[in-house]
């Protein structure tokens, strides 16, 4: 296992999230990527804490969705199952079990302080952040060139998603941008920093 930890989390963050997996008893599964998700966390049925993990080239994001993840288990097991995924409880267990990796040793400089501030109220996930996502994106191994962020097209324009649908950019709401898919008229809304591709008139 420690082995497969090191192709995919920081050096200096193997050994605790070794001792966190071995501790709370994980079964962890290293996937293809998926684009609705990084990761995620399931109780099976036979007792066995089963975490799915997108296999990634950026390690800062495998390790915050691996922390991520255990805080679920951690949560749930602590304070019940009819907890919220994402509330308060889930919250401050993902705080304390991260707090240990913000930190040089772990994390680039130029990263700790969008950590940090992403940690004083942790999102669902870590790309509903977007001054996290954008701020991790830098530090994938395949930068996607051809690519651009919604937030960064003017207002009509037209672009693809990763599944061939074509959409019309709209106006801003309070943070994500409404976005006219093409074929049906459906309004969708999207994140900033999702990635599509332009397509020229």
């Amino acid at each position: 296992m420690s082995q497969v930890l090191e192709k995919y989390l920081p050096e200096m963050a193997v050994t605790p999230c070794l001792e966190l997996i071995k501790q709370f008893g994980v079964h962890l599964k290293i996937v293809n990527k998926r684009v609705t998700r990084h990761g995620d966390y399931r109780r099976l049925p036979n007792g066995q804490h089963l975490i799915t993990m997108n296999a990634t080239s950026n390690k800062y994001q495998f390790l915050i969705t691996l922390i991520h993840e255990i805080a679920h288990l951690v949560a749930f097991e602590k304070y019940g199952r009819r907890i919220k995924p994402h509330g308060v409880e889930w919250k401050q267990t993902f705080i304390n079990l991260m707090v240990p990796f913000i930190r040089p040793e772990v994390f680039p400089t130029k990263l700790l302080p969008v950590i940090a501030n992403h940690f004083r109220n942790p999102k669902a996930s870590s790309s509903t952040d977007t001054n996290l996502a954008l701020a991790l994106k830098q530090y994938d191994a395949v930068q996607h060139k051809e690519n651009s962020y919604v937030f960064e097209l003017p207002m009509g324009s037209v672009f693809r998603i990763y599944n061939g649908k074509i959409f019309k950019k709209g106006k801003k709401r309070t943070k994500r941008y409404e976005c006219l898919e093409v074929a049906t008229g459906r309004m969708y809304l999207f994140q900033p920093n999702a990635e599509v591709e332009v397509l020229k008139d």
